[in-house]
């Protein structure tokens, strides 16, 4: 048996044309990115220039590169932060637990933002590193 019929099942609901209108979340939703861009040695020692934002997502590949350098047997590391536009706990978690197993670290011309982490950091009684504008730095 069968049965044609042309009339829909549920019919067709009118359509009203809706305005476009943009929705801010107040979030940004881009992914924080870090970039490397340049990585040196001196003997024991790794050399690194971030630019870019370091968060606990994106800090990922820079602990990468880190476990890999000290499984290569580097001690020193000096960490060139006057690109980095955006840091927060996942960047201060990675510059505390390098010197944790007798290494060295050295920031040298820390941003806006690496400044205000670290000093933020230290009045919470957090962090000891501290940073110079100059290309000295300081050995944590």
């Amino acid at each position: 048996m069968s049965t044609s019929s042309i009339a829909p099942i549920k019919p067709a609901l009118p359509t009203v044309a809706v305005p476009s209108t943009t929705h801010d979340s107040g979030a940004d939703t881009a992914p924080c990115v870090i970039g490397v861009t340049s990585c040196t040695t001196l003997g024991t020692t790794l050399v690194v220039h971030l630019t870019g934002e370091i968060d606990h997502y994106s800090a990922a590949p820079l602990w990468a590169l880190l476990d890999c350098a000290a499984e290569a047997g580097y001690t020193g590391l000096v960490l060139d932060t006057a690109r980095v536009t955006f840091c927060d706990s996942g960047f201060l978690a990675v510059l505390e637990s390098w010197p944790r197993h007798g290494r060295r670290l050295r920031l040298t011309n820390p941003s806006r933002a690496v400044e205000h982490l670290l000093n933020a950091a230290r009045v919470s009684g957090l962090h000891t590193v501290r940073a110079k504008a100059t290309g000295a730095g300081v050995t944590a």
